[in-house]
């Protein structure tokens, strides 16, 4: 067993929420009710319901919720269907592993029923911050998200399985040993490529599902006494690292500051529904038509320099399909400017075939800036019809820690989504209750509000 893995173990089980500052607890519950907004209004997307047909042609209902519904399923499969959910409206939020709610919180609460004595407000926040951590740690250790993701991995898979299994081995209350192997179980149990960026096919919402999964697979596997290997984590050959980041890793990473920096309090809230890859740019030409004091209709074209790494990832123009389009930085900018934003609705079928917008996107150009490191923030040129031009750089885009939404914003959004599946009198229900979930004594309530009845 390596000293990582044996210290990730016992910090898994045996830190404490006392020691969680009151920020930090404030934000999980922020994350909390933004995850499960974008989850309920995922949970009647196509993608979703057909996951949930598949799985319910092979097993009988289960005692855990399938959000948005009167339905459940067994814990590991609630978990996928609810973590594709989270993801498959790109409303989740970003910066852990990258989705770490996504893929933190359904596993979660599809453990929840498992749990004797049920845990209360403050067990679940704190099994929450030490899934998002333990997920961010291991990316970092990877060498971070640049490496890993430009290497052909998606970190949302790959990584966010072991923040999951994290937070369930807290929640079964595993032991150290237990933990170990939950946490090397989970290594096996990761994955997901980058391959659906060329097409737009529905795998990269899987990537939520899937480590959700496999997290809760991997804490009851481990509770019932499976081994996983200790040494996932160590320089050897069938190594985490060695196999996925070979020539990135950075395993200190894994531990450094533990329990002193907390990985939640880097993540975003995503006011956008698309990819956060965009979300500077959404930002920038918003403040060039402000600046400019000018509308879509006087804009002659616009020019983005950009990383090489963002340019592979979101300079598509084909809006086919929904999970296409939310990658594309010249479309999010397209309905920007003709729609006013880049919410949910701009993203319908019948927006993304617009010939209004698909002409306008062919004004959009993007450009590789091989001086821009991989993360760094596009510059966006605006350019007038009346021979005006003007250029911004967003380093810092609406919803990051740095400019974080408020709380109007957060509690709007919310309301939002969760009233696509349910009805408005549950919806505050859920509200008040996750924003006020460390006074919570039995989460039953919690796991009832997400039911449609």
């Amino acid at each position: 067993m390596t000293d990582a893995q044996r210290t990730l173990s016992q910090f898994i089980c045996h830190s404490a929420y006392r020691d969680l500052p009151g920020p930090l607890v404030e934000k999980a519950k922020r994350h909390l009710l933004d995850t499960l907004g974008a989850a309920l209004a995922g949970a009647n997307a196509d993608l979703t319901q057909r996951c949930l047909r598949a799985l319910q042609t092979c097993e009988a209902p289960g005692p855990s919720a399938i959000w948005g519904s009167a339905g459940g399923l067994s814990p590991r499969n609630a978990a996928l269907v609810n973590g594709v959910a989270s993801h498959a409206l790109e409303l989740d939020d970003a910066g852990g592993c990258d989705h770490s709610g996504a893929v933190v919180v359904p596993a979660m609460l599809a453990v929840l029923p498992l749990c004797d004595p049920m845990p209360n407000g403050q067990e679940l926040i704190h099994a929450m911050v030490l899934g998002y951590d333990i997920a961010r740690r291991v990316l970092e250790a990877c060498g971070g998200y640049s490496p890993h993701n430009e290497a052909g991995w998606h970190s949302t898979g790959t990584c966010g399985v072991f923040g999951a299994a994290a937070a369930c081995a807290r929640l079964l209350k595993l032991d150290e040993s237990q933990t170990v192997s939950a946490l090397g179980l989970a290594a096996s149990m990761s994955g997901g490529l980058w391959a659906f960026i060329h097409d737009g096919t529905d795998s990269k919402k899987l990537h939520a599902g899937r480590p959700a999964e496999g997290g809760v697979l991997a804490a009851l596997l481990a509770r019932q006494g499976v081994t996983g290997p200790g040494q996932v984590f160590e320089d050897v050959w069938g190594g985490f690292f060695k196999t996925l980041a070979g020539h990135s890793a950075q395993p200190q990473a894994l531990t450094e500051d533990l329990g002193q920096v907390w990985k939640l309090a880097r993540c975003s809230i995503k006011p956008y529904a698309a990819c956060r890859g965009t979300h500077s740019g959404i930002d920038a030409i918003g403040d060039l038509l402000g600046q400019l004091n000018v509308g879509a209709e006087d804009v002659e074209s616009i020019d983005i320099n950009a990383s090489a790494f963002l340019v592979g990832m979101c300079s598509g123009v084909d809006t086919r399909t929904l999970a296409a389009a939310q990658m594309s930085l010249p479309y999010a900018l397209a309905v920007r400017c003709l729609r006013g934003h880049a919410g949910l609705d701009a993203y319908e079928e019948h927006e993304r075939r617009s010939p209004r917008i698909l002409d306008f996107m062919s004004r959009i150009q993007m450009h590789t800036n091989h001086e821009l490191a991989a993360l760094d923030e596009p510059f966006v040129t605006l350019h007038t019809r009346d021979g005006r031009q003007a250029t911004r750089q967003v380093k810092t885009p609406l919803g990051g820690p740095l400019n974080p939404v408020s709380d109007a914003q957060l509690l709007e959004k919310f309301q939002s989504l969760a009233g696509r599946a349910l009805p408005a009198t549950q919806v505050g229900q859920l509200a008040d209750l996750c924003l006020n979930l460390e006074q919570e004594q039995n989460l039953q309530p919690l796991l009832d509000l997400l039911r449609f009845t």
